[in-house]
């Protein structure tokens, strides 16, 4: 009997599940094992009622989702934005699942959010609706359960404002329930660039394999938050132009390379982290998807899911794509970046260094006992130079693209657990 396919109408779940289906089944993958892995173990739905600061009331949509706890407790980030639903999160912790399992650390895959604008809510605001989650999630969550993270729109100071609620309940100090925090309370050095330092890594050491020189390399970075400034930075430190930058308020373009140094100034001199009023020499403000399509040799889309498609994939001019954003290429988009002869690395291996820096965290939280910057960081470097020679040794051994190279890999771990485990009954 084969496997009963499951099937979907969000556009990142439908995407996530394609992917797997599709590497299990070149594989070799059980029946049982593909049923069970297309499957979350748990979703949870909550309302999330927040007393505005007028005294009204509004009621938002919050979400958990715990994928597989197979290897270990779930891991994924908590994000605050409009298109939040529980199928987004569904697709992104499957995802978590595979990218902890690739990156061969404790966890499973998980991910959360809140359907809401936080562009438009105070401080106050967003503190109290940051609790009231908090406390709706706090029966799923905990150091050997499920450790959520920051994610899109969220940082140190939600995670701070999530321990802390969810302490007060219990009764006790518990550190290692979130990560991403502040350094000043149970953060580590070297966790807020882990991401971005990661997501250059590879693409670093996808340019060594091919034998090209970063510094003839011309790069474009879609999100200029906490992966894509932290992408650029390190990029541009090994000597590579980076000739493209966007955010929300559009593309910021310069053949001559865009001045970064200046770039950090404006996100943090401005209210809300943007670059809006950015300029530097030789430098045009385009469209916000321009940054996609303009003349470069690596492409990092590292924003958000799905903008690379059937629509756009086409316009793309790079001849390298590397993943930092969770599903930014669709299965289509994979097709016709193929068929161009565009090389991709995968996100849950491009973009592991964030949940690899998670790891690093939550370790340290257990000892009670932190390390220097020099260390984490070196040991992060290590991690994400094995992983990607794994899975590019892979490909060519193998003759597959490295997505299907990265999930054959991960797939193949949390199988192997999950026959060992059984089902229970």
């Amino acid at each position: 009997m084969s496997a009963t396919r499951r099937t979907a109408t969000n556009v990142l779940l439908d995407t996530a599940l394609k992917n797997f289906y599709g590497a299990a089944e070149e594989m070799g993958l059980k029946d049982k094992l593909i049923s069970i892995l297309s499957h979350s173990e748990r979703r949870l739905e909550v309302s999330v009622p927040v007393e505005m600061d007028d005294g009204s009331v509004q009621v938002f949509k919050g979400y958990r989702v715990q994928h597989s706890t197979a290897l270990g407790p779930a891991k994924g980030g908590i994000r605050f934005h409009p298109d939040v639903d529980a199928d987004e999160c569904e697709a992104l912790a499957m995802l978590m699942t595979w990218k902890c399992s690739l990156a061969g650390i404790p966890y499973g895959g998980g991910k959360g959010g809140i359907s809401c604008d936080p562009l438009v809510l105070s401080v106050k605001e967003k503190e109290r609706m940051s609790r009231a989650f908090a406390a709706r999630i706090a029966p799923i969550v905990g150091t050997w359960q499920d450790v959520p993270a920051p994610d899109v729109n969220t940082g140190g100071q939600e995670m701070v404002w999530f321990m802390d609620t969810i302490g007060k309940m219990r009764g006790q100090v518990e550190p290692g329930i979130f990560t991403g925090k502040p350094i000043l309370y149970w953060g580590s050095k070297g966790r807020n660039e882990a991401t971005g330092r990661g997501v250059a890594t590879c693409g670093l050491e996808l340019m060594k394999v091919l034998g090209k020189n970063p510094e003839d390399m011309r790069v474009s970075i879609q999100g200029f938050g906490n992966v894509g400034s932290y992408t650029a930075k390190t990029l541009a430190d090994a000597g590579a132009k980076v000739v493209a930058i966007s955010d929300i308020t559009g593309t910021y373009y310069s053949p001559k390379g865009i001045d970064l140094k200046k770039a950090f100034a404006q996100i943090q001199s401005h209210p809300k982290k943007l670059l809006e009023g950015f300029t530097c020499e030789g430098c045009e403000k385009l469209g916000i998807s321009d940054v996609l399509f303009v003349d470069c040799d690596f492409l990092f889309p590292c924003a958000l899911d799905g903008v690379l498609n059937d629509k756009t994939a086409d316009k793309v001019k790079a001849k390298y794509v590397v993943e930092g954003a969770n599903g930014p290429v669709t299965p289509d988009g994979d097709k016709i970046l193929a068929d161009k002869g565009v090389m991709l690395v995968p996100d849950f291996l491009a973009n592991s260094g964030g949940v690899i820096g998670s790891y690093f965290e939550w370790a340290q939280n257990l000892q009670g006992f932190f390390w220097t910057e020099e260390e984490y960081n070196n040991r992060l470097i290590h991690i994400m130079k094995g992983n990607f020679k794994r899975v590019w040794d892979y490909a060519q051994a193998k003759n597959v693209k490295m997505r299907r190279a990265a999930f054959m890999t991960a797939i193949q771990r949390v199988a192997d657990v999950e026959e060992l485990r059984g089902i229970f009954l």
